[in-house]
C-alpha cells in the first residue's frame, strides 16, 4: 500500500501545481481543474471555459496506476511530466508511456509493459 500511497501522492503533487500555475496565467476565462479517482486510480488535469467566445474542454495531463506503475496516457503538452515524476522519486521502471506503442515502449527508457497491454 506504501508504493501505491507514494505513487498517487506524486501524481496529485504535480497535477496540483500545474493547475496552480497555468490558472495563474493571463487567460482568466479557462479554469484548470484537476479530477482524481483515487478509488480506481485515474487522475487528469483538464481545462475548461471559454476562449475568444468558443467553449473549450480539454484533457492536458492523465495519468492511471495500474498494477503499481504510473500510466502517462495523455500528455498534451512540451513539458517532461515522466522526468518530473523522476524528481519526485519514482523509478523509470514504475513509469509507463501509455501513448506509445506497446513494441515501440521497449525504446522508451520507461517501463515497456510486458503484458503488452494497449490502454488501461
Amino acid at each position: 500500500m506504501d508504493k501505491l500511497l507514494k505513487l498517487q501522492g506524486a501524481i496529485i503533487d504535480l497535477l496540483a501545481y500545474y493547475a496552480e500555475r497555468f490558472n495563474g496565467s493571463n487567460v482568466k476565462d479557462v479554469k484548470h481543474y484537476v479530477i482524481k479517482d483515487t478509488e480506481n486510480h485515474h487522475y487528469q488535469l483538464i481545462s475548461m471555459g471559454f476562449r475568444n467566445g468558443v467553449f473549450i474542454h480539454n484533457c492536458i495531463f492523465h495519468f492511471d496506476i495500474i498494477n503499481e506503475k504510473i500510466w502517462l496516457q495523455v500528455n498534451n503538452t512540451d513539458i517532461l511530466i515522466a522526468d518530473e515524476l523522476i524528481e519526485k522519486g519514482i523509478l523509470k521502471k514504475n513509469i509507463v508511456l501509455g501513448f506509445h506503442e506497446p513494441h515501440l515502449r521497449q525504446y522508451t527508457g520507461f517501463a515497456a509493459c510486458p503484458d503488452g497491454s494497449v490502454v488501461a
